[in-house]
């Protein structure tokens, strides 16, 4: 069995069922994309896989264990989320809103430590916020502070990471900064990391395993150069397209028919 899986879930909020029967493995050691069109599903997949929305049936396993059933802080130790939006304190610094993330690892026994420090500084270093240490996060744009959220989760040292459209906010460049930073350390740390991007070839170019889900089923899954094609494409996004290889990496990427040739079709 996958350190993290969902068995059977039933997934919604109030009376509002979003998924029903669902299951899922995370491939251990994976870079694990969920894709889908808005309102399918991925976040609300995503959330429930990090103990923060309970399934009405069915249960999610984190080690074997329904992670609802164990204490927070030993999930806060293997398992580490970006959520979509966060609001941080007012008045914190990023240095402070980071170190955060060393939270799980203190106790009685064991306060502040160098190493603590260590992975602070490092965390900030990766993500290239450590010259904004000493300001205020509520004093920072949207990508600046979207870079110390995924800073603060990086410090947490989980071998899960969790993150619900990580990308948001970014400018291009920074987009690839956070998916090459994520790819390392995927391939350098060994960390299973579970993301949901609305980039179709950002996915397919990052991703060692794709979930594409519509309607809050998953219509696919597998290796991108496995999975992504023309036929999916249209089924899961509604869209035509033509799959070529991606010049830069040989995998998937996916242009869209123009204009002109998608009123021929209609």
């Amino acid at each position: 069995m996958q350190r993290l899986t969902a068995e059977s879930v039933t997934l919604g909020y109030d009376q509002r069922v979003i998924t029903e029967n669902l299951s899922v493995e995370i491939p251990d050691n994976s870079f694990t994309v969920i894709v889908g069109p808005n309102a399918c599903g991925k976040s609300t997949l995503l959330r429930a896989l990090a103990r923060m929305l309970k399934p009405s049936r069915g249960q999610v396993l984190l080690d074997g264990q329904t992670i609802h059933q164990l204490p927070a802080k030993k999930v806060a130790r293997t398992l580490g989320l970006l959520p979509q939006s966060s609001i941080a304190p007012d008045g914190i610094t990023v240095a402070d809103l980071v170190a955060r993330g060393r939270y799980p690892h203190q106790g009685l026994l064991r306060q502040w430590s160098p190493q603590d420090e260590r992975v602070v500084n490092e965390s900030m270093g990766s993500t290239g916020v450590a010259e904004l240490a000493d300001r205020y996060v509520d004093e920072l744009s949207g990508g600046q502070r979207q870079r110390v959220w995924i800073a603060m989760a990086l410090a947490q040292q989980t071998p899960l990471l969790l993150l619900d459209e990580p990308t948001t906010y970014l400018d291009i460049q920074h987009q690839i900064d956070v998916l090459d930073l994520c790819a390392e350390l995927h391939e350098t740390q060994g960390r299973t990391l579970v993301a949901v991007l609305h980039d179709l070839n950002h996915a397919a170019r990052y991703a060692t395993h794709l979930i594409a889900m519509r309607d809050g089923a998953i219509v696919a899954e597998g290796p991108p150069s496995e999975v992504v094609d023309a036929e999916l494409v249209e089924r899961v996004f509604g869209m035509r397209c033509q799959v070529i290889d991606d010049p830069e990496t040989g995998t998937p990427l996916v242009v869209p028919a123009a204009r002109k040739a998608r009123k021929v079709a209609a």
